[in-house]
């Protein structure tokens, strides 16, 4: 049996969006899955593609397991760690939200790993993101 994972998208608009995440884990645990697929995303006003998002803020409670959020790229690279058995909202508005920096090879996605993971630990994430585009 797997982990009982579910990503809800609560808005896909022109300029934001916004996902809930959870997992109650059978202590499989997650391993850079993607959960922020920018190519799914809805296109701006004018057409053009979403080909990144900034994270803007972060809700979430984690009982008994920790999470990674990475950056999609070549050489994944670590966006932020939220620490197990906590609970939090960090808002990076004041900066227009955390970048991509990932480098060679990005996407644009946002993966997801469990830390720790054990059976009937749980997490609970909302993520809202500014989407970014590039013209066609």
């Amino acid at each position: 049996m797997a982990d009982s994972v579910n990503v809800s998208t609560i808005i896909d608009g022109p300029r934001k969006a916004v996902f809930y995440l959870t997992n109650v884990s059978d202590s499989t645990g997650e391993s850079a899955v993607t959960k922020i697929d920018v190519s799914a995303l809805s296109t701006s006003a004018d057409g053009d593609t979403c080909t990144g998002v900034r994270i803007e803020n972060i809700s979430f409670s984690t009982v008994g397991m920790g999470v990674q959020l990475l950056w999609d790229a070549t050489t994944n690279r670590l966006a932020i760690e939220l620490p197990a058995n906590y609970s939090d909202s960090l808002d990076f508005s004041a900066f227009s939200g955390l970048p991509n920096y990932s480098g060679s090879g990005k996407n644009g996605d946002v993966l997801l790993t469990t830390v720790g993971a054990g059976s009937g630990e749980t997490y609970t994430l909302t993520i809202t993101c500014i989407k970014e585009y590039t013209a066609l």
